[in-house]
């Protein structure tokens, strides 16, 4: 017996809601239930939570009140039971999930068991997200957990306008690409997102406020360079040469052997100052070239390198231009979810 009441123990502390949930509980006799609950008196559960079901309850209460239910029928092993409360906790809260490591295996299993057994559209969700018209989307995802026929639009004062429409079941992921029959942007403004499902007599719907607003599109800057490429100058200065100074020494060379040539001649002393003053001077002068600094000249590869960069700039520059025309006439669309409304009113 202390066995059994060992494992009921636990199962009831897996059950145990999370932290703050008790706090929201406003109704006096739910609030005595989930004492009884936290103290593991079953019987005092199924008796409170009963009675506060006929009791004036807001939605989220009603909700726990049949959890509960569903948490202590499932420890009491009393399956069935246990999927009936879960199916009215789903029912009213669609979006109700149950953490599988704070709650037993018996009461997940009950609740998994609940969500297959009615249709019930489920964790819709559309992000934030900004595109160019006609060049992108905005994904929508949501759960439907019975296979049915699914409609997809957004409704707001600018008109109503389909998305998708198809026979879904299970994880559904969608592309809205914002765009009319004729490939307009949708208007802007603001937008319910509504996801409808639909089998046999069944029917089911989730709903998300969004926004959809239009900005322009950025224009792509013209060119001034290429990255990665530079203008190359287009003098170079040659290498320094020596051959001034060899030519002076060449001449000078050939003065003096003309000089010893004629020595034995008519040429007086006179003439051979005059020739060594000529050579000297040669050697100065061809000295004073070498020294000189080369004179710039065009570097004819670099100028052609130049003139096919400036080309390629120029042909860059016309497709940017082609393109900003088309960027100009393209709508920017900016695409937000909105706080849902606050729900849970006095049922």
């Amino acid at each position: 017996m202390s066995r059994r009441f060992g494992a009921l123990a636990l199962l009831a502390g897996l059950a145990a809601p999370a932290p703050g949930s008790a706090q929201a509980i406003q109704n006096a006799t739910l609030r005595r239930a989930q004492q009884a609950n936290d103290n593991l008196e079953y019987r005092q559960v199924l008796s409170l939570a009963r009675a506060a079901l006929r009791e004036r309850l807001t939605g989220p209460e009603r909700a726990r009140a049949y959890e509960l239910l569903g948490f202590t029928y499932g420890a009491m092993d009393s399956i069935l039971k246990a999927v009936d409360a879960f199916k009215q906790v789903v029912l009213i809260d669609p979006e109700r999930q149950l953490d599988p490591n704070r709650v037993s295996p018996k009461a997940y299993s009950a609740f998994d068991v609940a969500l297959r057994q009615v249709l019930l559209v489920r964790q819709l969700r559309i992000d934030s997200t900004s595109f160019v018209g006609g060049q992108g989307a905005a994904p929508i995802r949501f759960m439907v957990t019975q296979p049915a026929r699914v409609v997809t639009r957004v409704i707001g004062a600018e008109g109503s306008f389909l998305i998708d429409s198809g026979a879904w079941n299970g994880q559904v992921n969608l592309l809205w690409p914002a765009r009319l029959p004729n490939g307009d942007p949708v208007p802007a403004g603001s937008y319910t997102l509504v996801v409808e499902a639909r089998l046999g007599q069944n029917a089911s719907s989730a709903s998300q406020p969004i926004r959809l607003s239009h900005g322009s599109v950025d224009t792509v800057p013209h060119l001034t360079s290429l990255p990665g490429y530079q203008y190359l100058p287009e003098t170079e200065v040659p290498p320094q040469s020596w051959r001034p100074l060899g030519l002076a020494f060449l001449y000078t060379g050939g003065a003096l052997i003309g000089t010893v040539g004629l020595e034995s001649s008519s040429l007086g002393a006179g003439s051979k100052r005059e020739i060594a003053v000529v050579g000297g001077a040669l050697l100065v002068t061809g000295f004073v070239m070498t020294l000189r600094r080369p004179a710039p000249r065009p570097a004819a590869a670099n100028i052609l390198y130049n003139r096919l960069l400036r080309d390629q700039i120029v042909r860059r520059n016309q497709e940017i231009a082609k393109e900003n025309v088309v960027r100009r006439q393209q709508v920017q669309l900016t695409l937000a979810p909105l706080p849902k409304p606050a729900a849970g009113g006095p049922r």
